[in-house]
């Protein structure tokens, strides 16, 4: 199975009967609802992980999850990748370097990913406190840039806005424009599938920002630093430990990202009237 293009019909169930019930009484709906599958991430055969994700875009989730998490150190260590429906779900077949798998046994864990959660399966604190990437340069990104990016960001959303229930990444140019975006059900899966699909083109992270649907929890922030995003952008706010590992790694992080202001909180050098 290859998966969707962005550019396919939503992610979703046909539908899904509910009924409103407001002032004038009650009345029967029917609507699209947003669908998620496990998808096991499976390398060099050795099944590693299960994600829950919405079944769309699958090379570029695995390919991201891949990099932003450690198991490879660049694009040019994944060998080949395969997308397949099974009955359970969904399973990515990843081929990786010889080097990569045996550094992935020695620090092999199971985990089940949820939507929610950056450290699901971590077997010790010092796995939840790894050392991360340090962001070396980023762009100067103005107030207005940003301003753009979020007043366009709702027409790179079909799936949200079919099922109202899916999380945006999107990387955005220094003078505003969306040139890629990414949905999913969960925050952080979508983050991978952006991160996935512009490393798969081979372009990098240097001349934009990253603009998210969500709260600025731990695990945007650990992604975009293994990934070299020096600017990111969220709609919510952020969390503490968020915050500690944004100023350790360099990032730039801009939260409760508004259409009449925004709040810079590390590195606010970088963002300019």
């Amino acid at each position: 199975m290859r998966t969707p293009p962005s550019s396919a019909p939503p992610a979703s169930e046909p539908a899904a009967i509910g009924v409103v019930v407001n002032a004038a009484g009650a009345h029967a709906i029917e609507r699209p609802v947003a669908d998620e599958v496990p998808v096991a991430l499976v390398y060099n055969g050795l099944s590693h992980v299960v994600l829950l994700a919405t079944p769309a875009d699958i090379e570029d989730l695995a390919t991201g999850f891949s990099l932003t998490e450690g198991v490879l150190e660049g694009p040019r260590e994944l060998l080949d990748i395969e997308v397949a429906e099974v009955p359970e779900g969904i399973e990515a077949r990843l081929r990786i370097t010889e080097r990569r798998f045996a550094a992935l046994k020695q620090r092999r864990r199971f985990l089940a990913g949820r939507t929610g959660c950056g450290l699901c399966g971590v077997e010790s604190l010092a796995e939840a406190n790894r050392a991360l990437g340090q962001v070396s340069a980023a762009p100067s990104i103005s107030q207005a840039a940003v301003h753009r990016a979020l007043a366009a960001l709702p027409a790179h959303q079909p799936l949200n806005a079919a099922t109202g229930a899916m999380h945006a990444a999107a990387w955005v140019d220094r003078d505003g424009t969306i040139v890629l975006a990414r949905e999913d059900i969960g925050r952080h899966n979508a983050l991978d599938k952006l991160v996935g699909a512009r490393l798969a083109k081979g372009q990098d992270f240097d001349d934009g920002f990253a603009l998210l649907t969500s709260r600025c929890s731990y695990e945007l922030v650990a992604k975009a630093a293994s990934a070299g995003i020096g600017v990111l952008v969220a709609v919510s706010a952020p969390t503490r430990r968020a915050l500690d590992i944004a100023v350790a790694s360099g990032i730039t992080v801009v939260a409760l990202a508004r259409a009449d202001a925004i709040t810079v909180f590390t590195h606010p050098d970088r963002i300019q009237p």
